[in-house]
C-alpha cells in the first residue's frame, strides 16, 4: 500500500510560481512511476506530468510544456511540479498518483494510488 499526501498549492496571481510535492509512504517509491493530474471545476480530471523511477522519462502535457518541471527525490521519498508563468486556466486541484510500474503513463487509469490533492488558484 502507498499513501501519497500533496501539498504546496495556495492563490497566486497570473505570472507568480507554485512549487508542489507529493510525499509518498512505502518502500517501493523509488520503483515506481509517478504523475501529476489536475482537475478543474466541471472537467474531468487531465494529464500534466510525468516521470519514471529514475527521472530518466518525463511526459508533459502541451499545455504546460516549458513552464512545468517534474522532479523527483527517491532519497525523500517525494515527487515534485515546479509550476512558473501560472496563468488562470491552471486553477484546478492538483493530484499526485503512483502506478505499479517503472515507466511513466499519461493516462489516469493506469495508476494504482492517489493522494487527496491540493488547490491551486491563479487570479488574473
Amino acid at each position: 500500500q502507498v499513501q501519497l499526501v500533496e501539498s504546496g498549492g495556495g492563490l497566486v496571481q497570473a505570472g507568480d510560481s507554485l512549487r508542489l510535492s507529493c510525499a509518498a509512504s512505502g518502500r517501493t517509491f523509488s520503483t515506481y512511476a509517478m504523475g501529476w493530474f489536475r482537475q478543474a471545476p466541471g472537467k474531468e480530471r487531465e494529464f500534466v506530468a510525468a516521470i519514471s523511477w529514475r527521472g530518466g522519462i518525463t511526459y508533459y502535457a502541451d499545455s504546460v510544456k516549458g513552464r512545468f518541471t517534474i522532479s523527483r527525490d527517491n532519497a525523500k521519498n517525494t515527487v515534485y511540479l515546479q509550476m512558473n508563468s501560472l496563468k488562470p486556466e491552471d486553477t484546478a486541484v492538483y493530484y499526485c498518483a503512483t502506478r505499479r510500474a517503472t515507466a511513466p503513463s499519461q493516462s489516469p487509469r493506469e495508476y494504482d494510488y492517489w493522494g487527496q490533492g491540493t488547490q491551486v488558484t491563479v487570479s488574473s
